[in-house]
């Protein structure tokens, strides 16, 4: 169970403003094999994100960490103003692109999901356009 350091093509470099959920997702998951946490307790992408993951996931390199038999893909939401109350799921690079080239602050959120079992864990947070520091 390896997480490759893939990055999909339309989320940020790391930097300023990212969080990123590695320690809580091992945590998550040596609670599910030690048998604390139940598969459909991990295995529970919704309707809407398991459809995002099939036609607007981008593949990882790495197997699902639960069965083990599917590709991860991740999937980018990215919310701030002027976008739906449930943030708009990013498809394309041009759309990233545009996105980050208004003003206002956004926010990207990028999931990794199974399309297999439904295995889903936010990956990691960032800001569209950071604060550079001076």
């Amino acid at each position: 169970m390896s997480l490759s350091t893939n990055r999909p093509a339309d989320t940020a470099d790391s930097g300023p403003g990212e969080i990123d959920y590695r320690l809580e997702r091992a945590r998550i998951l040596n609670e599910y094999r030690s048998g604390d946490l139940d598969r459909n307790q991990v295995c529970d992408a919704q309707p809407e994100l398991h459809r995002n993951a099939e036609f607007c996931g981008t593949p990882t390199g790495d197997d699902c960490p639960v069965c083990e038999e599917y590709e991860l893909v991740h999937v980018t939401y990215v919310f701030g103003p002027r976008l739906p109350s449930a943030g708009r799921c990013i498809t394309t690079k041009a759309e990233m692109k545009r996105l980050r080239e208004k003003a206002g602050n956004y926010t990207g959120y990028v999931v990794e999901v199974c399309k297999g079992c439904g295995w889903n864990h936010l990956a990691k947070t960032y800001l569209l356009r950071p604060v550079q520091p001076r």
